[in-house]
């Protein structure tokens, strides 16, 4: 599946109407996948996992600066997010489905709060960047 020059223009424009709320829809996500996935608890058990809390704002941040950095590096994904790779693998031990869950329940919190953009081409083009980030961050998993 290829990220067309298209496919890249909408997520760079859906980031950047996005702004500073980035981190906000990140932990949104993220609670959405604790909840809908409880499995992906596991991971967080050293957390206070109730809404709204600061640890889960503060994951929610790094989510969102990763993704950020993502969005700058569309050409070289596997390049930009390889030491984010490397730190799941080998240290956090996160099973790569769990990326899978999280991309999802991003993409459920975006169309939730802008549904007059995420019309079906800004939610394929917006699908299609997150797998790539998935496939990135699960290349190091090999």
């Amino acid at each position: 599946m290829v990220l067309s020059a298209a496919d890249q223009a909408a997520v760079r424009a859906l980031w950047r109407k996005l702004g500073n709320n980035v981190g906000i829809y990140a932990t949104e996500a993220l609670e959405r996948t604790f909840t809908a996935f409880p499995t992906t608890k596991t991971y967080f058990a050293h957390f206070d996992l109730s809404p709204g809390s600061a640890q889960v704002k503060a994951h929610g941040k790094k989510v969102a600066d990763a993704l950020t950095t993502a969005v700058a590096h569309m050409d070289d994904l596997p390049g930009a997010l390889s030491a984010l790779s490397d730190l799941h693998k080998h240290q956090l031990r996160v099973d790569p489905v769990n990326f899978k869950f999280l991309g999802h329940c991003l993409l459920v919190t975006l169309a939730r709060h802008y549904p007059g953009d995420f019309g079906p081409a800004m939610h394929a083009s917006l699908d299609k960047f997150l797998s790539h980030v998935i496939s990135a961050l699960a290349s190091s998993y090999g």
